[in-house]
């Protein structure tokens, strides 16, 4: 695997655009080649205005010490874009589906302190609905690594047989603990949060370009409020499976019971489930 260096974060916008434009050429399946680069950002640092709302927006408490347990994936987010993007990578950008995602926290990460941030392309794998490539984000404070995740992400296509992961374990509902209305302009103030503003989650005109009725809110946004509410230890690993999308403005119930969460909406259709486990010292 090559190493590239890079002196400053990518802007989302031109890698958006160029990732669009080569979509329609992409050829996707598990057995393709995919990008062996590591992408390194050796510096960098959370911007306190734009920390500050995507605590307001999420729910995390404001002007705590530490970052927030989802925040370094938004710090990460525009290198995995930039890899996405690149004409080697087998998956087209447009349509493609955040499906998982793993995030295990080492240490507190101080909000005002300066880390290393990598990203690279850990492999593919068959889906049954198509095919997942695994995204793998890491943070380091000196030569100590305090956070890293994997996420999954799906780009649909036929696919010859049964071959790839099982549908989702079916589990009982968890006790719903309150129920949240959420305004119809959540993706728009998580993406001036984040940097993330793929147009189906800003307004229902763009939504329904991609085939939704409405804008979607993020599925980012939904763990990270899922994990506000739960709460999460200073050493954690937590986990997300983003089941269905929850289409702006709605009324969601969250349910949790023995480190267990989920996020559900009418006919208790699950939207969101994941779990939050401590890591021993």
């Amino acid at each position: 695997m090559t190493e590239t260096v890079l002196g400053g974060t990518p802007a989302l916008g031109p890698l958006l655009a160029r990732g669009a434009l080569r979509s329609p050429f992409k050829r996707p399946a598990a057995a393709a080649s995919y990008p062996r680069t590591r992408l390194v950002l050796p510096v960098v640092r959370a911007d306190v205005g734009r920390l500050a709302a995507y605590e307001r927006v999420c729910g995390f408490g404001t002007g705590e010490d530490g970052l927030p347990v989802t925040y370094p994936h938004v710090l990460g987010f525009p290198l995995a874009m930039r890899l996405m993007s690149e004409r080697d990578f087998p998956l087209p950008l447009l349509g493609l589906v955040h499906t998982h995602l793993d995030i295990s926290r080492y240490a507190v990460m101080p909000a005002d302190a300066a880390y290393e941030l990598s990203v690279r392309v850990a492999g593919l794998r068959p889906h049954r609905r198509g095919t997942e490539a695994v995204v793998v984000t890491e943070v380091r404070d000196g030569q100590d690594l305090v956070w890293e995740s994997r996420s999954r992400y799906l780009a649909r296509h036929r696919t010859a047989g049964t071959a790839g992961t099982a549908r989702p374990e079916e589990r009982a509902p968890l006790p719903a603990v309150a129920e949240w209305r959420i305004a119809a302009d959540v993706g728009r103030r998580y993406a001036a949060a984040s940097g993330d503003r793929n147009p189906i989650h800003l307004h229902p005109l763009t939504a329904r370009l991609f085939g939704f009725p409405r804008a979607v809110a993020h599925g980012m946004w939904t763990a990270a409020r899922c994990l506000a509410a739960h709460g999460v230890p200073e050493r954690a690993h937590v986990e997300a499976e983003f089941r269905a999308p929850v289409l702006l403005p709605a009324t969601v119930a969250y349910a949790a019971r023995a480190g267990r969460f989920e996020l559900r909406g009418p006919a208790d259709r699950v939207h969101v489930t994941g779990g939050v486990r401590p890591l021993p010292d």
